[in-house]
């Protein structure tokens, strides 16, 4: 792989959404050849990729098919047919991250028994098949019932916190964990190639949106001891290394009240709590994990700046054509770095973008953070 970089190299991609749109802007500096394939006729990777196809990556011939006509495969989200990436791999195609990966930790009760075997620190969980188990736990009230699988984005999460909330309960196969009391949620992104190099970007700590469960402020550095950075990256590395993994890989983790750590879950791929690396680290992590699946060294991960990520996420009450109000007063903040992904269409919550702030100071870096915040808002005309 490593003589073949610099060339005529064509890279497969399941999923044309933002992540592989990124990945694809630092995929151009080393002449790689881009084919996308997503059900979406107009995903945020149409225009920008090399080649573009219009397909189900749920269906086996799709994707058995559409892996024959590249060297290499990766993927930007996990919900991709996993037989036809294991037929592709055994029949010497590479693929990264393994198939044998996404299968475990696409389905959540999978990762998370994964994780108990291997010893690696998590909360306390169960496996249900119906709502009707959940009166049935060893454990009582409060808890968190995540579907197991196709959840996204905060979708097929929520806290049962009393028992009329069982009304509400997922009927489907489902992980319920007891509810951790946490001091902050915490991530660490990992990198590893074939040669079995590693490398953590620091720490970082996130704050999340109170009903759409999803990452509304992204701090990094965190602001934790060096001994508590230390113990996550070193976690995260020990995971990536069970794992024998090569690309990526998105820890996200609870720091206890008591400073303990736990795992909460992993995703094999880019991820929300990295898009500050593009201003904030010497590598991003897309670079990053470019430089994994083609083997290559890894690159630098020190912070340059203190950097908090906000989510541009559609506003409520809003679906339809999106307008950006704000984004002249936005773009005349210094150290603000705006991306939109590409998407025309805005719906509530929907991730429409994300702005970088960077800033010497950790305290301005967030004070400027906050009123782009409350400038930039994605709404319809």
């Amino acid at each position: 792989m490593k003589k073949t970089f610099y060339g005529n190299l064509k890279v497969g991609i399941l999923g044309g959404g933002q992540l592989g749109r990124m990945w694809i802007q630092n995929a151009l500096n080393y002449n790689v050849t881009c084919a996308v394939i997503d059900p979406d006729a107009n995903a945020p990777c149409k225009n920008i990729c090399d080649h573009f196809t219009v397909g189900d990556i749920t269906d086996f011939d799709t994707v058995y098919n559409f892996g024959q006509t590249v060297d290499l495969i990766t993927i930007e989200i996990e919900k991709v047919n996993v037989e036809a990436l294991e037929k592709l791999e055994s029949e010497g195609k590479l693929v990264y991250p393994q198939p044998s990966i996404i299968k475990m930790i696409r389905d959540k009760g999978v990762q998370k028994q994964w994780m108990k075997d291997h010893g690696i620190p998590t909360s306390d969980f169960q496996l249900i098949e119906n709502k009707e188990a959940l009166e049935k736990l060893v454990w009582g009230l409060p808890y968190v019932q995540k579907l197991r699988k196709d959840g996204y984005d905060g979708k097929g999460v929520q806290i049962i916190r009393e028992k009329k909330d069982f009304d509400d309960a997922f009927t489907a196969p489902s992980l319920v964990e007891r509810l951790v009391d946490f001091e902050k949620e915490i991530a660490v992104i990992v990198a590893r190639n074939a040669d079995g190099e590693t490398k953590t970007f620091p720490l970082v700590e996130m704050d999340f949106h109170p009903t759409a469960n999803l990452v509304e402020f992204l701090v990094s550095p965190a602001s934790v001891s060096e001994y508590t950075a230390m113990k996550a990256e070193n976690l995260a590395v020990k995971i990536a290394d069970e794992l024998e993994l090569v690309g990526l890989l998105a820890v996200e983790m609870f720091l206890t009240k008591s400073g303990d750590i736990l795992v909460n879950e992993m995703a094999p791929r880019p991820h929300n709590s990295g898009h500050q690396t593009i201003e904030g680290n010497i590598s991003s992590q897309f670079e990053q994990h470019l430089r994994a699946i083609f083997n290559q060294p890894l690159g630098d991960t020190d912070a340059k700046y203190h950097s908090v990520m906000i989510n541009i996420l559609g506003e409520e009450g809003h679906t339809g054509d999106a307008v950006y109000e704000g984004m002249e007063e936005v773009l005349n903040l210094s150290g603000v770095y705006v991306h939109l992904y590409g998407k025309k269409i805005t719906k509530p919550f929907r991730k429409m973008g994300h702005v970088t702030v960077v800033d010497e100071s950790r305290d301005a870096a967030i004070s400027k953070a906050r009123v782009v915040k409350e400038m930039l808002k994605v709404v319809t005309n």
